[in-house]
This record gives structure tokens, C-alpha cells and sequence, in this order.
């Protein structure tokens, strides 16, 4: 599971050092440093290869002849890209999804479960402030979907 938040920098020319904690995930999940990063809410997600397969797999049971589910699907998997881990832990976060994400030279690397997530540190603030001023209204979807969460 990728945990936590970390302010990092993003180099001229992409590239993200990634937290020993994250590379030793990602290396645990995919011994070879193999990840997926794709375009999603306003950030880059990345999945270590074998998460990205079930992904990819369960796509296939949506119906494709619903156009939105059509949209997404091209706009999800068409948006991924390989990429490796270099020998210093950093990947390369290709210029498209730099763009797509607004990464500029500051930006927070977030751990969610399966996955992380990379973004521009002030949308990043905007985001969670807003999470936090509907706090109470998410705990109450949540109670009424069934989910309790144990504090």
C-alpha cells in the first residue's frame, strides 16, 4: 500500500525522485521498476505494472456501447505510459501528462493504496481544503453507502 504525502521537485526535464518508502513498493510489486502512469483528476497516477493489468482487465466488462463509457475508457488507457525506475529512483513523467496535470517544479507525491499520485502542489492544497470543508457531507454519503469507518 503507497501511504502518506511528500513535497518533491520535478527536474526540467521531467524527471521525479521518487521516496524510498514508494521505490521500495513499487520494487516489491514489480521487481523489474515497472510503472504505469496515466492521466486522472487532475493529477498523474501511477500503478506498479501488475495493479495496471487488473485495471486493464476490468475494463473488458463494460459495456462499450454506452458512449460515456467509451470516452472514459479511451481517455484512461490511452493516457498511460510505461515508464521504469533509473538506477537513482526517479521516473520520467512524460511532458503530456505533465501538462494534463499542471506539474510544474513543486509538486506533492501522494500515496493512495494501490496507487499514488503526483500533483501540482497548489492544486494539490485547493484540493484537500475543499475535501475538508465537505468533510462531514463525505461522512455522511459514506454512512448512507454502508461504510463505516472504524476510528
Amino acid at each position: 500500500m503507497f501511504r502518506g504525502h511528500t513535497p518533491r521537485t520535478i527536474d526540467t526535464k521531467g524527471r521525479l525522485l521518487l521516496p524510498p518508502d514508494i521505490k521500495a513498493e513499487i520494487l516489491r510489486l514489480s521487481p523489474e521498476g515497472k510503472i504505469m502512469l496515466t492521466n486522472f483528476d487532475q493529477c498523474v497516477v501511477g500503478y506498479p505494472l501488475p495493479e495496471w493489468e487488473e485495471i486493464e482487465k476490468s475494463f473488458s466488462s463494460l459495456n462499450m456501447a454506452n458512449k460515456l463509457f467509451r470516452d472514459f475508457h479511451r481517455f484512461f488507457l490511452s493516457g498511460a505510459m510505461e515508464v521504469c525506475l533509473d538506477k537513482q529512483g526517479r521516473i520520467l513523467v512524460p511532458p503530456y501528462l505533465r501538462e494534463y496535470a499542471q506539474l510544474r517544479k513543486d509538486v506533492i507525491l501522494a500515496g493512495v493504496g494501490r496507487k499514488f499520485e503526483i500533483w501540482d502542489m497548489e492544486r494539490f492544497e485547493l484540493k484537500r481544503r475543499s475535501v475538508e470543508e465537505n468533510f462531514d457531507l463525505v461522512m455522511d454519503k459514506l454512512a448512507e453507502n454502508g461504510f463505516e469507518l472504524r476510528f
